[in-house]
């Protein structure tokens, strides 16, 4: 029984992640993601309308045609949690498969909300939320496992492919934070049985493999921002804060400290809204009781207004906008393209790091020159990363042990990268550690 790994989307860029893991006549998906960027730079581009194909030409979502020439059954959709790199091609491309979908709860309910909003496709595959710590029996020969681990967004898992050649673990977006804000730290001794029983291959990300030391702890971006609002805790000047919608742990701290100083937490945006709502919902956080969360932008608009009139010193508004995308709220507040007049004093505080591309970069630039102009005081980098960094890389290796290691979720620099760091831990290149390009196929010894 032959094992290949296929390289479909996320190994030439960061973004569009699907890879697919043949175990004999069987196959299972790992992930199908966006790359928004893409999308964005097509102006006219409307995603629920379009096809697959024109999404694929522009590079938007993995090309699966190459699947077309793979010889096996696709027995299951795996997600490793709920960013749309990960899950944001699933209303495009899952109805080609017969297989169920399977990902964490929190994660299975976002799919099911883009899933509903599709307009061009009828997506029928089963959904199945599979929490960390269980089991999913594929086939006879084929069991997935999702050990708990953590990111930058609650509830994501490490999906395990059990095989009767050994484990095949699917490591892309983790980080080994010992003190999270919510959720429990990574199952550091599962890991480690995973590692005693048997790793064929690691599929792993390579976003920060650049970066020295350990990633710091999400309970670090909590204290940081917890210094910078409560020493504002008198100021009559505006404070609004802009932070990943999907970073619920972040959301939270910010809302706590708001309450903290008794300004009222305003979320404001259709994603804030939908990430927070659904995670509330599903009792994975609790805000506090003065929270208020608005989506529609009609409705957010009336509320900016209302804050205006109530007065700024007393409301916290959490928004979108960090990236500098055009019409999000941050942005239309610094085009004064909104009720909410921005003046001399007021501040505005980055939560988030700039997304690694010329556009974000140009787009972050042009709003924060507009929100200077107005007078805003500029507070950045109230941030932590959500993705492993070097000497994370080198615990997990240690505690797994793999056989084989496949960089992926990188360009080739990254992918590049880690294999030479894999290169340092006695990993050697085309025979243990393997760089692969899109469209690639790996047959494993």
């Amino acid at each position: 029984m032959d094992i290949e790994i296929i390289a479909v989307g996320g190994y030439d860029e960061v973004g569009r992640n699907m890879t697919a893991v043949r175990v004999g006549k069987e196959i299972v998906i790992f992930d199908m993601g966006l790359r928004l960027d893409q999308v964005m730079i097509h102006e006219d581009a409307e995603l629920e309308n379009m096809h697959s194909l024109d999404l694929i030409k522009i590079k938007a979502i993995p090309d699966d045609t190459l699947m077309n020439a793979v010889e096996g059954t696709v027995k299951a959709i795996v997600c490793s949690h709920g960013h749309l790199d990960h899950i944001g091609a699933i209303p495009k491309l899952a109805h080609r498969y017969n297989a169920p979908i399977i990902a964490s709860p929190y994660a299975t309910e976002l799919i099911r909300q883009q899933i509903s909003g599709e307009q061009k496709f009828g997506v029928n595959n089963k959904l199945f939320a599979l929490k960390s710590g269980q089991r999913y029996t594929i086939s006879p020969t084929l069991v997935l496992e999702f050990v708990r681990t953590q990111h930058s967004i609650i509830d994501t898992v490490t999906p395990v492919l059990h095989t009767p050649h050994g484990a095949i673990v699917y490591a892309c977006d983790f980080k080994l934070d010992r003190t999270p804000v919510i959720g429990e730290p990574p199952d550091f001794a599962r890991f480690r049985q995973i590692g005693k029983e048997g790793v064929l291959a690691l599929i792993v990300e390579s976003t920060y493999i650049d970066r020295p030391g350990r990633c710091p702890s999400e309970r670090i971006a909590r204290d940081i921002v917890r210094d910078t609002i409560t020493s504002y805790e008198d100021d009559k000047s505006a404070i609004l804060v802009s932070t990943f919608s999907s970073h619920i742990a972040r959301v939270k701290t910010i809302a706590e400290c708001a309450h903290e100083i008794g300004r009222k937490p305003v979320l404001l945006g259709r994603s804030m809204e939908k990430y927070s709502v659904t995670a509330e919902q599903m009792k994975l956080v609790s805000f506090p009781e003065s929270t208020s969360v608005f989506g529609n932008r009609r409705t957010v608009d009336r509320t900016l207004r209302r804050m205006m009139k109530a007065g700024k010193d007393k409301f916290l508004p959490i928004i979108t906008g960090h990236q500098g995308e055009p019409g999000s709220i941050l942005t239309r507040l610094a085009l004064g393209d909104t009720p909410y007049l921005l003046s001399k004093g007021d501040k505005v505080l980055f939560s988030a790091n700039v997304i690694p591309n010329p556009m974000n970069f140009g787009q972050r630039y042009m709003v924060e020159a507009h929100l200077k102009m107005a007078g805003a005081r500029i507070f950045e980098d109230l941030h932590v990363s959500g993705h492993a960094y070097r000497e994370d890389h080198y615990e997990f290796i240690n505690l797994l042990n793999p056989q084989h290691i496949i960089p992926a979720h990188g360009h080739i620099k990254m992918t590049g990268a880690y294999a030479e760091f894999a290169g340092e831990l006695g990993y050697t290149l085309h025979s243990t550690v393997h760089i692969m390009r899109n469209g690639q196929r790996l047959k494993l010894n």
